[in-house]
């Protein structure tokens, strides 16, 4: 039976009853049709309460997929079954990755959350409500431009783009304004949503406040007598953060046990920082005894950027890091033919371990205990098994088969108790990789160094230039979110395992001021990705019943 499937057999429970569980009072929902709803945080009970905080990340992703996703649910349903109060926080997804290769972001298997179909696709509409603030502020750059309004903007000099969520190559770089009347004849691109500043600052604000002051910070271009040119110069925050009212409301739905998820906020965490909104964390930190989270893509980019971006941010401080691998994907980390994925090879899953040692030494970097969670499949062998539990002892790690894809949270018990046992030694002592004062390159080198082991990075002529303007601009003490490719931890894609002594090709630096970090683009790197030959779109449709199928 298909995922859908799965999702669509689901008995659901009154969305009232799922919020109780956490504490969330009737009169605190809004709803948006029967199954999914807005949460209003101004009125929910003011309990002073923190809970434990749970991140989990994986190894750097395959083709093969290593359910990281489906490990939040399932260790979320698991530990609600073992009798903790626990809210799970996730990121919702984008059109773009369902249309394209990547498919849906709900889990799998009898770990998902639900309605299914509707989450991939538009949701409560806060990812359509984030692209139209985003273009809201590119017409009005344009409209500035065209009627010559101080301050005077350079047409050569805006770097604010447009962006649409859908994987559009063509739309990568482009020449607008052309045609009698149509403004500044100007070299222009469309992002990713996803990969806009205005879902950055959408998933960093702590409440609205917060976000329009965000907004009014944003640099869109700079000045033709120099210096830059803000929304709030073009009077722009305003109007963007009443597109963003009702979106900045965290979204509660459920998982296929009817316990709660708040899903908010989706930027990707190859080219932006890759975590749900801190509205939502927080709202669950504040409601539940355990809060589950995940960070996009491997440990090297999500877990690094949660933890050195968001919660630098937010104040948070994580309890528990736990890493996702499965069998399938260690063997690709360690050269298997693709074709052969199903049958029992110990060698090519101890090669690939490299990969998922690296991820779990990285993460004790910061200060954190580190559990390994085996994403169990049916074709899996008891050998390899074997072989990833010993070597991940021999590193002072404990790996936990896991099977929460058959079994749901019955399958993944025995990591929820381990969770809870880590969690209660009270060994983290979380730390940030790098500090506020150290200089960007400096920081962009101490990813590269203690993350990814580059032996060094080689920055571009006018990157350079660009983090020299940036710190004199004022702006030095940002963190820094790096864009690269999520499948290695190089800049080159088919680098896999645990390489060393490559050198990091930083091509590009972008200023993000109201999100407050600084994005190094390098090797190749798209905001805006494109489709596959043979794009995901073309196998979804609707049933003769009118059911959504296709989405996987």
């Amino acid at each position: 039976m298909s995922d859908i499937e799965i999702a669509r057999k689901a008995t659901l429970r009154p969305l009232a009853e799922v919020a109780a569980k956490i504490g969330i009072p009737e009169a605190a929902i809004e709803p948006y049709g029967r199954a999914k709803a807005k949460i209003d945080t101004g009125l929910l009970p003011k309990s002073g309460k923190r809970g434990k905080l749970i991140l989990v990340t994986a190894i750097n992703p395959t083709k093969a997929g290593e359910g990281k996703t489906t490990t939040t649910i399932g260790l979320g349903d698991a530990l609600n079954r073992i009798g903790k109060r626990t809210a799970i926080a996730l990121r919702e997804p984008s059109l773009g990755p369902c249309f394209g290769q990547k498919g849906g972001a709900t889990g799998g298997g009898h770990a998902q959350i639900v309605p299914m179909a509707d989450i991939n696709l538009h949701f409560t509409g806060d990812i359509h409500a984030i692209g139209t603030a985003h273009n809201l502020l590119a017409a009005l750059i344009d409209n500035h431009v065209y009627w010559g309004k101080a301050p005077a903007i350079d047409p050569k000099r805006v770097v604010w783009p447009r962006v649409m969520d859908m994987n559009d190559r063509s739309l990568r770089d482009l020449v607008m304004g052309l045609g009698a009347g149509n403004g500044a004849v100007r070299q222009g691109r469309f992002d990713i949503t996803t990969a806009s500043e205005v879902m950055a600052i959408f998933c960093l604000a702590k409440d609205m406040a917060d976000l329009q002051a965000r907004l009014s910070r944003v640099v869109v271009a700079e000045r033709k007598e120099g210096g830059y040119v803000t929304a709030a110069d073009l009077k722009a925050q305003g109007a963007m953060a009443a597109l963003l009212k009702d979106a900045i409301k965290p979204n509660l739905v459920q998982t296929l046990e009817g316990n709660p998820v708040l899903v908010h906020g989706g930027p990707f965490a190859n080219i932006a920082h890759g975590c749900n909104s801190v509205a939502a964390t927080t709202t669950a930190l504040s409601l539940a005894d355990y809060v589950v989270t995940e960070a996009g893509f491997g440990a090297d980019l999500g877990a690094e950027k949660f933890l050195d971006i968001k919660c630098r941010q937010a104040g948070l401080t994580p309890d528990l890091a736990v890493v996702v691998a499965t069998v399938r994907a260690l063997k690709l980390q360690g050269g298997a033919d693709a074709k052969e994925l199903t049958r029992e090879d110990v060698g090519a899953v101890e090669k690939g371990l490299a990969n998922l040692l690296r991820h779990v030494e990285n993460l004790k970097k910061f200060g954190l205990p580190v559990l390994v969670a085996i994403n169990a499949f049916t074709s899996d062998t008891a050998a390899e098994w074997t072989a990833i539990e010993k070597a991940c002892a021999a590193a002072g790690t404990k790996a936990i088969r896991a099977k929460h894809w058959a079994d749901g949270g019955a399958g993944a018990e025995e990591l929820a108790c381990e969770a809870v046992a880590q969690i209660d030694k009270g060994e983290a002592k979380f730390k940030f990789l790098y500090p506020d004062d150290a200089p960007l390159k400096t920081k962009i080198e101490t990813i590269a160094r203690e993350i990814y082991r580059a032996s060094g990075v080689s920055f571009a002529s006018a990157a350079s230039k660009r983090l020299k303007a940036i710190e004199e601009a004022g702006f030095g003490k940002f963190p820094v979110c790096m864009a690269k490719t999520q499948y290695s931890f190089s800049a080159d894609p088919e680098l896999k395992g645990a390489p060393t002594g490559h050198t990091l090709p930083v091509r590009e630096v972008r200023l993000s001021a109201g999100a407050g970090f600084v994005v190094a683009l390098a090797g190749d790197v798209m905001t805006m990705p494109g489709l596959p030959k043979i794009p995901a779109a073309e196998a979804i449709g609707l049933t003769p019943e009118g059911e959504i199928d296709g989405i996987f």
